[in-house]
């Protein structure tokens, strides 16, 4: 096994990469000509790597996570010397505790600790296991300023400090396709409670936008998708409210094109994604006022109250009956995304790593 100066752990991406994830995976084009050994059962161009174990992503569920987190601690620090690597990168707040590993980690929110959940394994591995990531970390990289507020709020200052650095999309991906509007509003992500589901379907019932349709993509989750059906049922809505479970990759931006706006009322986000795709698409985005959504959105969105339902159903009104307010949106949405590019989020990146090399 020849010597590699950076480890770089991508143990944690799925078959089909979403959020962190393709974060990770845009990254690396960016961090090539560092000497580095991706651990990745995927290749990578510009990088040598090792094989990453079977079964220790979220395909395989909690277990998935448990298998990482054990390889992780016991594994990596013996990769880590035989490789007589000087640094571990890791794009998520995971690195072998106790070990002689200098890590610089990425953390991206701590949502499971400001909506915990009793006997939850994310509550507890952001209450007990994520403060002694961070506190032997080098260098933490943060997403946004609201993880590097959340960060000093719930654990105080890292002892090796912090820089932010947004997150960013495919340019050759997500763009404006002049494709014909069609009448439905859109959200895309998890239904986790945190995303505040069950208010933008209470809030789709009260726009009197009978010819309109709410699409909701997203894998299916067995904990909170069976109610927010029912809650659709419930409230009169029948097959205008369509839950299109996982939609492909080459899929989406004509989903999002097509869209009256992106809906992404969530109670709290580390970054928000799905807003800034949104708006590279040129599609109107309505937003949560609060956490880092205010950050990627800027000017460029309607921020509502994501516990206002009335506020949230307005919004939606206006974007789709406003033809003005729609065309405004949709070219400061464009304007704004242009501020965000995997080159910069890729060239900061290295800049952190190459001053731990």
């Amino acid at each position: 096994m020849t010597s590699a100066a950076l480890l770089i752990n991508l143990s944690f991406v799925p078959s089909k990469p979403t959020g962190l994830a393709v974060y990770g995976l845009n990254l690396m084009p960016h961090l090539t000509n560092l000497d580095s050994c991706v651990l990745s059962d995927r290749a990578m161009a510009g990088h040598r790597s090792l094989p990453s174990p079977r079964g220790a992503t979220t395909d395989a569920g909690k277990w998935g996570h448990a298998r990482r987190l054990w390889w992780t601690q016991t594994q990596v620090p013996r990769l880590y010397r035989q490789l007589q690597a000087k640094l571990l990168f890791s794009p998520v707040p995971e690195a072998p505790l106790g070990a002689a590993c200098r890590t610089v980690v990425t953390a991206h929110d701590l949502i499971p600790l400001r909506f915990p959940k009793r006997g939850s394994p994310l509550t507890l591995y952001c209450r007990y296991y994520l403060p002694q990531v961070l506190r032997q970390a080098e260098h933490i990289i943060c997403n946004s300023e609201a993880t590097r507020r959340d960060i000093h709020q719930f654990f105080g200052a890292p002892p090796g400090g912090t820089t932010v650095i947004p997150l960013a999309y495919d340019t050759g991906h997500y763009r404006w396709l002049d494709l014909p509007r069609q009448p439905y509003f859109l959200y895309v992500g998890s239904h986790y409670t945190y995303k505040n589901l069950g208010r933008l379907i209470e809030a789709f019932a009260q726009t009197s936008l009978p010819e309109t349709k709410l699409l909701i993509a997203g894998v299916p989750d067995p904990r909170y998708t069976p109610s927010l059906q029912a809650q659709a049922q419930a409230l009169g809505l029948g097959d205008r409210v369509e839950f299109l479970a996982y939609v492909p990759y080459d899929d989406l931006p004509r989903l999002i094109n097509q869209a009256i706006a992106l809906v992404f009322p969530s109670l709290w986000e580390g970054f928000g994604l799905p807003v800034l795709e949104a708006m590279a698409c040129g599609t109107p985005v309505i937003t949560s006022n609060r956490s880092a959504l205010p950050e990627v959105a800027g000017d460029a969105a309607l921020l509502i109250d994501p516990y206002q339902v009335g506020e949230l159903a307005d919004a939606m009104g206006s974007v789709a009956k406003d033809s003005r307010l729609w065309n405004t949106l949709h070219q400061a949405g464009l304007e704004r995304a242009r501020g965000f590019s995997w080159e910069e989020t890729g060239r900061r990146t290295r800049e952190v790593l190459q001053g731990y090399l």
